[in-house]
C-alpha cells in the first residue's frame, strides 16, 4: 500500500525521484524538520531512493536559509525608515551589532543551526547587518549537510525496526508521520538538554506556570474580565469606571494623557511633583530644538526621563544618558512624549488611593515597594549567563536580554553591578513587594490631601520617589513621577507572596470601589463614555505603542 501523510504528498513513493526530491524542498521553505524526519524515515524503509530525500531536503533547507538572509537584507533596512519600526533605527547600536557579527558571525550560524528558536532570529541579523553572502552560504552550507545527514543517518538506525510495523499496518504512511513527529521531538529537546543553559531554559519554561507572577496576561486577567462584565451588569453600565475620575480623560480607563494630568499635580502640589515638559507630536527635526530649549531654560541636565504620554506598562520609558541617545529617541516615534527630570531615588513605592465623592477624606488601598533587580558580576559568565542563572531573573530573561541585547556577551568584572531596569513596572522585570508596612497615619494624610487638590481624581495609583525610607514614614520629602487612574492597579499583588486567589480577592475590591465612585460620580451628573469613545481611543492608543522604543 502507498503511503499517504499530511508530511508528504498522496503517491509521493511513486514519483520521479527528481519530483520528489523538489517537492522536498519544497516542504521544508514552509517547516523544515518534519519533512525532512519524514523523508528520512521513508529512505530508511525503501519508500523513496536515499538521495532523492537528502539533496532534496538539504537543498531546501539551504535555499531557505539564503532567502531569509536576502529578505533581511534587501528589505530590513528600507523599513528603518518606517515610523512602526524605527524603534530598531539608533545608527550607532547597529554599527556595533555589525562589529559583534562580524567578530562572532561564524560560531553564531553554526551555533545557531543546533540550538532551537535561535536559527530565524540569527540568519535574519545576518542579512540585516549586511554580513558577507558568500561566507553565509558556505557556512550553511556545511551545517545542513551535517544536520540533514545526521538525521538520515538516525533514521537509517531505525529503519529496520520500522519495516514489521509497516507491514502490520499495511504500509501506512501514518505511522511514519506519527514516528516523524516523535523524532523531531525528541532531537529538539535532545539538543535542548544538551547544554546547561538549554535544561536552564526549558526548565524555566515549565516551572513558569507555577508562578502566576508570569502568567501571559490573557490568562491572569480572564477571571477579572468576568468580573468586570458581572460589576458592569450590576451597576447598569458597561463604561461606568470611566465616570471614576471626572478630572481625567476617560477616568484614567485608556488612553489618558500623562502631562495633563501630572499638570493639575503641578498646579496643585509642585513641591512634591516631578519636574515635566511635553513635546508635542512631530519628527525630530521638529522636537529636537526644542528639546534643547527645555534644556536650556530650566537647567535640566542629562540624565532625563523620556517616555510617551499615552502609554502603559512602563511601555518606551528611557533614562537618556547622553544627547546621541535622546536624538535616537525622538527618531523611535513620532508620537506625543514626556520629558521629565530624574529623581533617582533611589527607593520608589506605589500607593493606591481611593475616595468617594460625599467624603471628606480617602483611604490607602494598598502600597507596592518598588525592589529593582540587579546583576552582580563575577568576572566570568557573561550578562546572559548571569541573567540565566539567576533565580528569579530567568523568568523576564526575555525582557531583560533584549533590553541589553547589545551587551548581552559582555563579562561584567567582579564586583561590578548592572541594574535591569528603570522603570518601576513589573512588566518591565520591575520586582513588587506588599509595602503596607509604609502605610502610616502620617502619609496616609499627606496623600489625602495631595488628592483633593486635585480637581475631578477619587481613585487611581500614584508612584512616589524617595531617598529615605524615615521619610516616606512621616509623609515627607517624596516626588510622584506618575499619577494613574481608573485602569491602574493595586500592584502590591504581584508579590510572590501571595497567592492567586489573594490577588483575585484584592483585584475584585479594587474594581468594585472603581464601579462604585463612577457610580456616585453618575448620580452627580458626571457622564461616562460611550463605548466607541472607548473604543476609539483604545485603537489609537495601540496604534501608538507599536512604535515605542525598547523601555529600561
Amino acid at each position: 500500500m502507498v503511503p499517504d501523510t499530511a508530511a508528504l504528498p498522496a503517491h509521493f513513493t511513486e514519483w520521479h525521484p527528481v519530483l520528489q526530491a523538489l517537492t522536498l524542498a519544497g516542504l521544508t521553505l514552509i517547516q523544515e524538520d518534519l519533512p525532512t524526519v519524514s523523508a528520512a524515515l521513508f529512505a530508511a524503509v525503501g519508500r523513496i531512493t536515499w538521495q532523492a530525500g537528502y539533496f532534496g531536503c538539504f537543498f531546501g533547507i539551504w535555499l531557505g536559509d539564503a532567502l531569509l538572509y536576502l529578505a533581511a537584507r534587501g528589505i530590513g533596512r528600507p523599513l528603518l525608515e518606517k515610523p512602526w519600526f524605527r524603534r530598531w533605527s539608533n545608527p550607532e547600536a547597529v554599527a556595533r551589532s555589525e562589529r559583534w557579527f562580524s567578530e562572532r558571525g561564524i560560531w553564531l550560524l553554526v551555533g545557531s543551526r543546533f540550538v532551537p528558536g535561535t536559527r530565524l532570529p540569527t540568519y535574519l541579523a545576518a542579512g540585516f547587518l549586511r554580513q558577507p553572502f558568500g561566507r553565509f552560504l558556505l557556512v550553511t552550507g556545511v551545517t545542513v549537510a551535517i544536520w540533514t545527514m545526521a538525521i538520515f543517518l538516525l533514521a537509517q538506525a531505525v529503519g529496520e525496526a520500522l519495516v514489521p510495523w509497516l507491514e502490520r499496518w499495511g504500509g501506512s504512511g501514518w505511522i511514519v508521520l506519527g514516528l516523524g513527529v516523535v523524532f523531531v521531538i525528541l532531537l529538539r529537546l535532545g539538543f535542548t538538554l544538551a547544554s546547561w543553559q538549554g535544561r536552564r531554559r526549558l526548565g524555566t519554561r515549565v516551572v513558569k506556570w507555577t508562578k502566576w507572577e508570569f502568567w501571559p496576561a490573557w490568562l491572569f486577567y480572564l477571571p477579572v474580565g468576568l468580573n468586570y462584565l458581572w460589576l458592569s451588569l450590576r451597576h447598569r453600565g458597561l463604561t461606568l469606571p470611566s465616570a471614576a475620575n471626572p478630572g481625567i480623560e476617560t477616568g484614567g480607563l485608556v488612553g489618558e494623557s500623562k502631562f495633563e494630568t501630572l499638570r493639575e499635580l503641578w498646579r496643585a502640589c509642585p513641591e512634591v511633583t516631578a519636574e515635566t515638559w511635553l513635546l508635542e507630536p512631530g519628527s525630530p527635526a521638529e522636537r529636537g530644538p526644542r528639546l534643547r530649549q527645555i534644556l536650556a531654560d530650566s537647567g535640566l541636565e542629562f540624565p532625563f526621563i523620556l517616555k510617551p504620554d499615552i502609554g502603559q506598562r512602563g511601555m518606551g520609558v528611557k533614562l537618556v544618558r547622553t544627547p546621541d541617545e535622546a536624538d535616537a529617541y525622538l527618531r523611535a516615534t513620532s508620537a506625543p512624549l514626556v520629558l521629565q527630570r530624574y529623581l533617582p531615588g533611589p527607593l520608589e513605592v506605589g500607593v493606591f488611593y481611593y475616595r468617594f465623592p460625599h467624603e471628606k477624606s480617602g483611604h490607602l488601598f494598598a502600597i507596592t515597594e518598588k525592589i529593582f533587580p540587579v546583576l552582580l558580576g563575577d568576572g566570568h559568565h557573561t550578562l546572559e549567563e548571569l541573567v540565566w542563572r539567576d533565580e528569579r531573573a530567568r523568568f523576564v530573561a526575555g525582557r531583560y536580554l533584549k533590553r541589553f541585547a547589545h551587551r548581552r556577551d559582555e563579562v561584567l568584572p567582579v564586583g561590578e553591578t548592572l541594574r535591569l531596569v528603570v522603570a518601576g513596572n513589573h512588566a518591565q522585570g520591575c520586582i513588587f513587594r506588599d509595602g503596607h508596612r509604609f502605610a502610616t497615619p502620617a502619609l496616609a494624610a499627606r496623600i489625602d490631601a495631595i488628592s483633593r487638590k486635585v480637581p475631578g481624581f477619587f481613585i487611581g495609583r500614584y508612584d512616589l520617589r524617595f531617598a529615605s525610607e524615615k521619610d516616606l514614614l512621616e509623609g515627607r520629602n517624596f516626588h510622584i513621577l506618575e499619577l494613574n487612574g481608573a485602569a491602574s492597579e493595586a500592584t502590591s499583588i504581584y508579590d510572590a507572596r501571595n497567592s492567586v486567589f489573594t490577588a483575585y480577592r484584592t483585584l475584585f475590591r479594587q474594581w468594585s470601589l472603581v464601579f462604585a465612585i463612577g457610580a456616585a460620580n453618575r448620580a452627580l451628573g458626571v457622564r461616562p463614555n460611550s463605548p466607541r469613545e472607548l473604543l476609539r481611543k483604545w485603537r489609537s492608543t495601540n496604534r501608538l505603542i507599536d512604535g515605542y522604543p525598547n523601555a529600561d
